[in-house]
């Protein structure tokens, strides 16, 4: 992943900000052996990191409501009741 995103990526970024010109391959692919150095310890840390600090919070949910409609066959006029669960 690291390597054909940096690879894409730098492409395009030294394609816009140089032009096609003879140095193109030389600067394309020094700029991508840096790119390829950040994005692959970029994936490798960043998801370890992120996973550390997932697991300090906390996640509660809200109680659901669920709604008892009144028995219509009775002509039961009752509103209808919200229980918490």
């Amino acid at each position: 992943m690291a390597f054909s995103m940096s690879f894409f990526i730098s492409f395009i970024l030294v394609s816009i900000d140089n032009g096609y010109d003879h140095r193109f391959v030389v600067t394309w692919l020094r700029t991508w052996s840096q790119a390829f150095i950040c994005a692959f310890f970029g994936a490798y840390f960043f998801p370890k990191v992120i996973q550390r600090l997932l697991r300090g919070i906390n996640f509660i949910e809200k109680p659901q409501l669920i709604e008892i409609d009144s028995d219509t066959s009775n002509m039961d006029t009752r509103p209808t009741k919200k229980i918490n669960i």
